[in-house]
């Protein structure tokens, strides 16, 4: 009988332990894409070409800052697809609805068209409660190159990572309007 208890005590130990679930996140964005017709052909168009983020956002999981020189990549709490490409469909999407009367688009659009290309080096919280959107845009408008930089810090209303990525969109969406308002110019 006793040399059974080690093997039940390590079988209830075990079963104790739990592993932790892995919950998946996507940008939400304010609008849905809108269907292509003949007539765009006759709007002005933006050609959003590219959104680049560095190395430690690539990644699949959320970034969290935990002091002034360092972050952590959560194991557990990851993007539904890449980052970059989340960031460039709600920035599309984004734009599409601060822009109308406008084609905005991730796929060239013809000879007539803006282009806007995004590098973004912040996108993650941060330990005071803070989501952190930074970086640069050029856009090539009316045959001159805009360049400007931007840099974001939003407090979260709520903890956690629903909160930090609803947050995360939010400033996304309020840089788009940014942009959007220099497209217009």
């Amino acid at each position: 009988m006793k040399k059974w208890l080690p093997v039940a005590l390590a079988l209830a130990l075990s079963a104790c332990s739990s592993t932790p679930e892995t919950t998946y996140y996507q940008l939400p964005s304010a609008v849905k894409g809108m269907a292509v017709s003949s007539a765009d052909a006759m709007r002005p168009a933006v050609f959003v070409q590219h959104v680049s983020v560095p190395d430690y956002l690539s990644g699949n999981g959320l970034v969290y800052q935990t002091s002034d020189v360092k972050y952590v990549i959560a194991a557990n709490n990851l993007w539904a697809s890449p980052l970059d490409q989340q960031l460039q469909q709600t920035l599309v999407a984004n734009l599409s609805a601060a822009l109308p009367g406008w084609l905005v688009s991730a796929s060239p659009l013809g000879q007539q068209q803006e282009t806007l290309n995004v590098n973004v080096t912040g996108f993650h919280g941060r330990y005071d409660g803070q989501a952190v959107i930074s970086g640069d845009w050029v856009l090539e408008h009316q045959g001159q190159i805009i360049k400007r930089s931007f840099s974001l810090t939003l407090p979260q209303k709520e903890d956690g990572y629903d909160a930090l990525v609803r947050t995360l969109a939010a400033g996304w969406q309020q840089q788009a309007q940014e942009i959007a308002r220099s497209i217009q110019r």
